[in-house]
């Protein structure tokens, strides 16, 4: 199996480049209004936001810096096939612009202009990323009213275009059985509270358009990925940053496209494509180690487990886990302009880190069969 992956870097109010209705997914954490560090970047696509904040009119600056990305939710319609979804990672913000102290909704103006474009919205994922610091409380003071409650989470908005997906020819089929999640996976992603991946603060070097980046984290993006898409789909992400997207699309076997209008991370999306491919193989072991801890407490616990996975011979809960098989990325290499070919290997023995080669008292026989490893 190969995949592409394709960065532009253009402004993704016009992703001309994507065709209508040609991508199953979308994955993206936009610049979030009235967060400070974004304040430039809004300023320099439509210089009213910088006029609205200089005479401290805050909410005339958040209803434009969303009519600009409201451009962006309307191009991610069109490029999106009927069924497929969109997942927006965002935040809402709590900021004093004068002497006006206020929360500005991100998340559920973006929302309205989901709903306005046709998009049906779905429950939505509460990402809770508290801090522990004694100073984290807003305002001042032990008395009532003299303090705000803090602002720890983050939204990831789910949405689908029109009905829900169909899968009619064999190998539509086939491609989902592959891509199947554990069970104990789905008991998990499938939550509308997460408690972790932790967020990710990247320092950017001085020389870059801004010096911290507000990328998601690798796991955020590969979650999404594997929930709501299958193997040989398209992934596209319009504000492509750092290139988490592209990286996570690669890991799950999807291609990825992605738009930044910022050139100078084109180093940072292409950088270290060794390491890359390191990342994106310790993603899939580590799926499976935690996969077969998970089946080692179980057995433990006295609890039965019914179905064996038949590419690697391990027990799994469900029958619609039995198929699961996963690529593994050998080689990622240039192709094309600011472009990337993955190739992939699915042969069990390989896929399986060379740690599990031997079987050990601790992964026991099940069914009468030892797991393959």
């Amino acid at each position: 199996m190969q995949t592409v992956h394709r960065a532009y870097f253009k402004d993704s109010r016009n992703m001309q480049a994507i065709g209508s209705a040609s991508v199953e997914l979308v994955v993206t954490s936009p610049p979030y209004p009235m967060i400070e560090m974004w304040d430039e970047g809004f300023g320099a696509l439509d210089p009213a936001v910088r006029k609205a904040l200089k005479a401290n009119d805050a909410r005339a600056a958040f209803a434009l810096m969303h009519a600009g990305l409201d451009a962006v939710w309307k191009e991610t319609h069109r490029i999106l096939k009927p069924g497929g979804f969109a997942c927006i990672n965002i935040g809402d913000a709590a900021r004093s612009v004068g002497d006006d102290f206020m929360l500005y909704p991100n998340h559920a103006r973006i929302l309205s202009c989901l709903l306005e474009l046709g998009f049906t919205p779905l429950p939505a994922v509460l990402w809770r990323k508290q801090t522990n610091a004694p100073n984290k409380f807003m305002g001042s003071g032990m008395y009532p009213a003299g303090a705000y409650v803090t602002l720890e989470h983050e939204y990831i908005l789910i949405a689908r275009k029109g009905a829900k997906r169909e899968f009619s020819s064999k190998e539509e089929k086939r491609r989902r059985r592959e891509s199947a999640i554990f069970w104990e996976e789905r008991n998990a992603w499938y939550s509308d509270v997460w408690m972790e991946p932790k967020g990710t603060r990247q320092n950017l070097k001085k020389k870059k358009p801004r010096t911290r980046s507000g990328a998601f984290p690798f796991e955020l993006a590969y979650r999404l990925i594997s929930m709501f898409s299958v193997k040989g789909d398209t992934v596209a992400d319009p504000f492509l940053g750092t290139g988490t997207t592209l990286r996570a699309a690669a890991a799950a076997g999807r291609n990825s496209i992605g738009y930044e209008i910022e050139p100078e991370f084109r180093q940072d999306v292409f950088a270290d494509l060794a390491a890359l491919t390191a990342q994106t193989q310790q993603r899939i072991r580590s799926r499976i180690d935690e996969h077969l801890a998970f089946v080692e407490q179980r057995l433990a616990d006295g609890r039965e487990i019914k179905h064996i996975n038949r590419p690697y011979r391990f027990p799994v809960v469900t029958r619609q886990e039995t198929e699961l098989l996963f690529d593994l990325v050998e080689e990622l290499s240039p192709f094309e302009h600011d472009s990337l070919r993955a190739t992939y290997s699915n042969d069990p023995v390989r896929v399986l880190d060379p740690r599990c080669s031997t079987p050990t008292n601790h992964r026991p026989e099940t069914n009468g069969q030892l797991y393959l490893f």
